[in-house]
């Protein structure tokens, strides 16, 4: 016994090396984290704010109602994505399938030990090693990656965009707040045969139930990152728009143009793309991870689209289209099809129009945008009133009525009536559009700039 006390002495001793001058201090030496603002994104404060339609409901659907609701501090970028950055998850992934394919016959290509000279199991992909795209051995490794010799046009060799596919992963935090839930009520299984509590629990009436472990609530999904750009064509029936499906997403005169043709899902996997591209970086420099990259929400896409003007119909405040000088405010579709009345035929650079009061380009027109929700008419009555929030992940099997994502800001083929910062509408989360592109925001961290009011005056 003395020596069972002597060892469990040692250990509590052991456990409490560097704490030991007895009082509460915390973990020491923990770096402090400062909330750098990321590159291309604004902060939205905290508030609250009447959600809802203040003018019309479009089209007298009954699909929104006014309720106050109070929105987390956010970042969110300051345009929609645009060609040339939705470009670079494009090139990522392509690239990666090619190391990939490079590392299993060039070791050039992966780093197989670290500094210490240890061997690294599985070796990582050596990405300061550049693509050598034209060499000998590689171009024979590749080949499958360019479109075969019967699909070639003018015999040109390009990426064949059917193999862009990216696996991506996320937590079903939902999930997995219900199993937790579930096993508060319930007790596990004793297997007496093996003396060890077993897979299986039993709930409250007897029956006994499986245990799902951590990995049953980490989804992975796997999509096709490049943009539909045959949407030009078949979004427009008897419309001549080939230049923009040959030329629009990847030709540079376009790079500052917000991305269209993707879907609910390829925009959700570009978020997660950037959110492991920053995390992967900052781990690499021994820094903490930030919050992840997402669609918006819809109540925080209105919130950010208001501008802190509560009651405006318009991110620019007014309840009009037009500013004082008679000019177009937005890119839309006025003046009963007159489409370039507004300075722009179909999409517009971003950011050319001014900015809401909270420096946001294109809140209203352009293209419509994806947000997180999943489209329900009767959202507003049950979602809660602090960051409301509605989701569900459809299978590709499920009804179409289940895939229905929530789209706001209106486009550049819309009417006024869309730009609304109220107006909701909706498109299938598999359905890709001329019209309709994103952008992401970030959770703030931390006490925002605005800090905390204080409740005594």
């Amino acid at each position: 016994m003395k020596r069972i006390a002597a060892i469990l002495t040692v250990i509590i001793m052991a456990g409490c090396a560097g704490f030991d001058n007895g009082e509460l201090t915390g973990v020491p030496d923990r770096a402090a984290y400062y909330n750098a603002p990321p590159f291309g994104m604004v902060l939205i404060k905290k508030g609250s704010y009447r959600m809802g339609p203040n003018s019309q409901d479009v089209p007298w659907a009954n699909t929104s109602q006014s309720k106050n609701v109070s929105i987390a501090a956010f970042w969110m970028d300051e345009t929609e994505i645009t060609n040339n950055e939705y470009r670079q998850f494009v090139y990522w992934v392509r690239d990666s399938l090619a190391y990939r394919k490079l590392g299993e016959q060039i070791d050039e290509y992966l780093i197989s030990e670290d500094m210490y000279g240890e061997e690294i199991d599985p070796p990582l992909i050596n990405w300061d090693m550049e693509i050598i795209w034209s060499g000998e051995e590689e171009n024979e490794i590749l080949e499958d990656m360019f479109y075969p010799d019967h699909e070639k046009f003018y015999n040109r060799k390009e990426i064949d965009s059917r193999k862009l596919n990216y696996e991506y992963f996320w937590i079903d935090y939902t999930q997995a707040a219900q199993k937790h839930t579930f096993e508060n009520e319930t007790r596990r299984h004793y297997n007496y045969k093996t003396g060890q509590y077993d897979g299986e629990v039993v709930d409250l009436e007897g029956k006994r139930v499986p245990v799902k472990d951590r990995s049953s609530f980490i989804m992975r999904d796997m999509v096709n990152v490049y943009p539909d750009t045959l949407c030009w064509i078949s979004d427009f029936t008897y419309s001549y728009n080939e230049p923009y499906s040959n030329m629009y997403f990847w030709h540079a005169a376009y790079d500052n143009y917000p991305v269209v043709g993707v879907t609910w899902k390829q925009a959700t996997a570009f978020s997660i793309w950037r959110t492991t591209f920053m995390n992967s970086y900052l781990q690499m420099n021994g820094e903490f991870f930030v919050q992840d990259y997402r669609l918006p929400m819809e109540a925080e896409w209105e919130y950010a689209a208001r501008g802190g003007l509560d009651l405006a119909v318009f991110p620019w405040g007014g309840p009009y289209t037009r500013n004082d000088l008679g000019c177009f405010l937005a890119n839309f579709k006025p003046m009963r099809g007159d489409y370039v009345d507004d300075g722009g035929l179909q999409t517009v650079e971003v950011a050319i129009y001014e900015p809401n009061d909270y420096g946001l380009f294109d809140m209203a027109g352009n293209v419509s945008e994806w947000t997180a929700n999943a489209f329900d008419e009767s959202a507003y009555s049950f979602t809660h009133d602090m960051n409301p929030y509605y989701k569900f992940h459809a299978l590709p099997d499920d009804p179409p009525a289940l895939k229905r994502k929530v789209i706001r800001g209106g486009s550049w083929k819309d009417i006024g009536i869309y730009l609304q910062n109220a107006t909701r509408t909706y498109e299938y989360q598999d359905s890709a559009k001329a019209y309709i592109g994103f952008r992401c925001v970030r959770t703030y961290m931390g006490p925002d700039e605005s800090g905390a009011r204080s409740a005594v005056y």
